[in-house]
């Protein structure tokens, strides 16, 4: 007896297990379909695709226990797909839902905006009159959003459905359910256990008595008084600030998080080396790897600090396998554990064989971080090889890295790193006439009369490939990636703020998010950003470790630039 998790088999559960046991309450995974009899109140932390998860469902015998449970009126939390679940079915795949509320999940348009919607929006009470309410949601605040599928909030077409509406949101024109209460069943589409403070308030009050026995509790306004709620200038979508550790094993064989300067994480030694003539004498470099603190401890820091997510690189070869590096996986444990923001981890997302010969897929290799407690999976050089694959025969293998995830886990769960640089042109711009002519940069300012594309690399930034920046951000989008972080090799380390040309490029090339990396160096950088680019999100790294900028002040700076952002930090 007492609180169960339901896992079907996809997608990061540890995050919602990790909030659970800060909010010091026990739970037990359901194992078997007669687990459901023993469960006074169920928790369906669903992630990824829809099919996939009434497959999972289905292929467990979980399906007819979980119809039978919600219907016996104990208390039923679900969260994104487990929320989904309870519609009729979904355009994402052909399986039926539980079909309990009667509507259908589609797909977000793009027409106005990028898909996913990734990041934190903020929410609107349906009957905010209702005392059931208390506690629940405040619209003061913002959730953690990441989904491409939605239900569409529309009383007077779907009355019926529209009755167990709770909350909406809104994204770009389009407002759509964020949560659904009736009876003993409370859903939400954003995830409570990636929504900082907010999201750890919201499943405390559902769990604490007699929150938890919810059955016939609620006051709900009949159909007739659910009216419809129309668009409003602008969505409650908040600009992004991540924080990222590269993190990498220093000479002495401890993963410590590291900084480059344009990809050169050693320190600068200017020692001279002895010759009888001093003025012969060689200066030399390439010191000890620099060490900026270590992983998990940073990790809790800027969660304090009110980073809206967090990135865990894995910038070196792992020490035997991706699934063999215990150290990394540990890293990621324990950060998931003490963080209750998304988190990506990056570095070996790709097949792979290991020492002994066992193969291991590029799937198998993104489930064991995703358990570990990962949000998304960044994939670099394999994305660029999938590309070329996939312009050299004209269609898509589906054995992609990034195809086979985004399959299983949903696309929003991959991101793809991408390092550019710049390929200045020689001579007479106005006469060239190469393939990349429509991608040009013109300079200005101090680089005027210069052009150049942007070329893409591979193995950090050592191998220049016959891929245009442009050429591979279009070709992720298509294969399913869902979210692309756009460094940048020249301004790497640099200090000179965000390329702001490179930024733009991308932006208007993809209908997918965008991060904006490398170079960041002064608080008005992430303005600058922001304001001149329309970019989704911002990533630093080395300026937050040193602590030169402060992500209170990153946010102050764009609050008074008119710049919407989560406020609070996450404790």
């Amino acid at each position: 007896m007492g609180l169960f998790l339901l896992d079907y088999g996809a997608g990061n559960v540890q995050s919602l297990a990790n909030t659970l046991e800060r909010l010091g309450r026990s739970f037990r995974w359901i194992e078997s379909p007669s687990d459901f009899d023993d469960a006074t109140s169920l928790i369906f932390p669903g992630v990824g695709a829809f099919q996939t998860a009434v497959d999972g469902l289905t292929s467990r015998g979980f399906l007819e226990p979980l119809r039978q449970y919600i219907s016996s009126g104990r208390p039923y939390f679900g969260i994104c797909i487990g929320m989904q679940v309870l519609f009729q079915s979904s355009t994402e795949g052909s399986a039926p839902g539980l079909g309990i509320i009667p509507s259908v999940i589609d797909a977000f348009s793009n027409e106005d905006k990028t898909v996913p919607h990734m990041g934190w929006n903020s929410v609107h009470l349906i009957d905010p009159q209702s005392m059931a309410d208390e506690g629940l949601l405040d619209e003061a605040l913002h959730y953690y959003f990441v989904h491409s599928y939605r239900a569409t909030y529309d009383p007077e077409r779907e009355p019926g459905a529209a009755q167990w509406v709770h909350s909406v949101a809104q994204y770009g024109k389009e407002v759509f359910v964020a949560t659904v209460q009736r009876d003993n069943v409370f859903g939400c589409q954003f995830h409570p256990e990636k929504s900082g403070d907010a999201g750890l308030r919201l499943l405390d009050t559902w769990l604490r008595e007699p929150g938890l026995a919810r059955s016939g509790s609620q006051v709900q306004s009949p159909p007739s008084q659910r009216v419809p709620f129309p668009p409003r200038p602008k969505d409650g979508l908040a600009k992004r600030i991540i924080a990222c550790m590269d993190v990498r094993t220093n000479d002495q064989g401890d993963l410590v998080v590291t900084k480059g300067d344009q990809y050169d994480v050693r320190e600068k030694n200017e020692n001279k080396v002895a010759a009888p003539d001093p003025s012969l004498a060689v200066a030399v470099t390439g010191g000890a790897v620099r060490n900026l603190g270590k992983p998990v401890a940073l990790a809790a820091r800027y969660y304090a600090a009110g980073a809206d997510e967090l990135a865990l690189l894995n910038i070196t070869s792992f020490r035997h396998s991706p699934l063999r590096d215990q150290p990394m996986l540990a890293v990621v444990r324990a950060a998931a554990a003490t963080v209750f923001v998304p988190l990506t981890i990056g570095g070996g997302i790709r097949d792979t064989v290991d020492p002994d010969g066992t193969p291991r897929p590029a799937l198998e290799v993104a489930g064991a971080y995703f358990r570990a407690g990962a949000d998304k999976v960044s994939i670099g050089s394999e994305a660029v090889y999938a590309v070329e694959r996939q312009r050299a025969t004209s269609v898509a293998d589906g054995n992609s890295a990034i195809e086979t995830i985004a399959r299983v886990y949903g696309r929003q769960a991959v991101v793809v790193s991408v390092d550019p640089k710049r390929v200045y042109i020689d001579g007479d711009v106005a006469a060239f006439d190469g393939p990349r002519k429509s991608e040009l940069v013109r300079g200005s300012g101090e680089e005027e009369g210069k052009a150049w594309w942007y070329q893409c690399t591979v193995k950090g930034g050592r191998e220049a490939r016959d891929l245009s920046v442009v050429e591979l951000a279009r070709g992720v989008e298509v294969l399913g990636a869902g979210e692309i972080l756009l460094n940048s090799i020249d301004r790497d380390g640099t200090g000179r703020g965000f390329d702001l040309d490179l930024v733009s490029l991308v932006r208007q090339n993809v209908r997918i998010p965008v991060v904006a990396s490398s170079g960041a160096g002064h608080v008005s950088h992430f303005v600058d950003v922001f304001k001149k680019t329309g970019v989704e999100a911002a990533l630093a790294a080395g300026i937050f470790h040193r602590e030169e900028v402060q992500i209170d002040e990153v946010k102050g700076a764009l609050t008074k630039a008119g710049v919407q952002v989560r406020n609070g930090s996450g404790l």
